[in-house]
This record gives structure tokens, C-alpha cells and sequence, in this order.
């Protein structure tokens, strides 16, 4: 398996200038030499999340491929902390949008019995819905900025950091921050 092979005694191996040549050229040779040495990295941090080979060889190309896209617009400093976040939040996402897929084995007799129970849940959702969205509406104005882009857009601190001006650390703290106070708003409001 050509991804597994580790390539790390490489001593010629100039990280910012291969990143730099990529950026400037777009060629994907360079971002494949640079790729290539952290390939067991990433399956095996794929592996960790995913416990299961094949889905960690195919995350193994989708990072690659948002690489390509990515490194056009970041400016990395460290390739390698990058990398690791980069794919972590690949399998984390990965994750949470194949577990919001639940499969329920259909009933003909349940499903025509019981139809207007569907109804309900519908409506509670929605008024859940509407509680959460008049709650992000009352948090200071850095977090609700910051809550809105990390949860609703999925952005990562980088981006959120990036699209707001805000500092990563204040980033991060809004965020921490404005999770907390969610919270708590929807938590006095659920129960009117």
C-alpha cells in the first residue's frame, strides 16, 4: 500500500518552500511529495476515528483533496499541526453527518396508526428551533458572530478567526462563552 510507506528520513525535505511553490504554481506534484510524508499520520489518526481500513484510506484521499483546495487560501505555518487538525475535524465531521442518518425499519400498520404523532414531534422540534434562534439573538454580538459561524457554517476557529478579525484565542473564548450562555437561555426559556 503506497500510502503507507514513510518517508520521513527525507533531510532535503523544505516544507515552507514546497508550501510556497504550491501555492504560487498549484502543481500537485509538489503537494503530493509534501502529502506523501504524512500519509501514515493520517491514516492511522483515520483509523482511530473511523476503526475501519477502507474508510480511512478513502479519508486519506478526501484530506488530500481538500488540501488542494485549502492550501490556496491558508496561510500555514506549521504543515504538520495543520495537517493533524485538518484531519481530525475531516473524520469528526464525517462522523456526525453519516450518524444523523438513523435507519428505522418501516411498519406499514404503525406508520398509518400513528400519524399524527409525527405532528407532534415536527412541532416540538420547531418551537426547540424557535427558543435556540431568539436565544442566539440576545448573546453579545462577538459571540453570537463567532456561535453562528463555528455551529450553524461549520467554519473551523482558523476561519471563524479569519472571517471576523478576532484574535483565535477570543475566538475560541467567545465561542466557549457563547455556548455557555446558549445554554442557559435555552434551558430558562424551555421551561415556559
Amino acid at each position: 500500500m503506497k500510502f503507507l510507506r514513510n518517508t520521513s528520513g527525507n533531510s532535503e525535505f523544505d516544507e515552507q518552500g514546497m508550501l510556497q511553490e504550491y501555492r504560487n504554481s498549484g502543481n500537485l506534484e509538489v503537494l503530493g511529495k509534501l502529502y506523501e510524508k504524512y500519509m501514515p499520520l493520517v491514516y492511522g489518526l483515520c483509523l482511530k476515528y473511523f476503526k475501519d481500513e477502507e474508510k480511512s484510506k478513502d479519508a486519506v484521499m478526501q484530506i488530500f483533496e481538500e488540501l488542494v483546495k485549502k492550501l490556496k487560501v491558508h496561510d500555514v505555518s506549521n504543515f504538520k499541526s495543520w495537517l493533524y487538525t485538518l484531519s481530525r475535524n475531516h473524520c469528526l465531521m464525517s462522523i456526525r453527518s453519516s450518524s444523523k442518518h438513523e435507519f428505522v425499519p418501516i411498519e406499514e400498520n404503525v406508520m398509518e396508526n400513528e400519524a399524527f404523532v409525527h405532528l407532534d414531534i415536527d412541532e416540538t422540534r420547531e418551537s426547540k428551533l424557535h427558543v435556540m434562534e431568539k436565544c442566539i439573538e440576545k448573546l453579545p454580538a462577538e459571540q453570537k458572530d463567532t456561535i453562528s459561524l463555528f455551529y450553524l457554517e461549520q467554519k473551523c476557529y482558523k476561519e471563524v478567526s479569519d472571517i471576523t478579525g478576532y484574535d483565535l484565542n477570543k475566538v475560541k473564548s467567545y465561542i466557549q462563552n457563547g455556548k455557555r450562555n446558549l445554554k442557559i437561555c435555552i434551558e430558562k426559556n424551555s421551561e415556559n
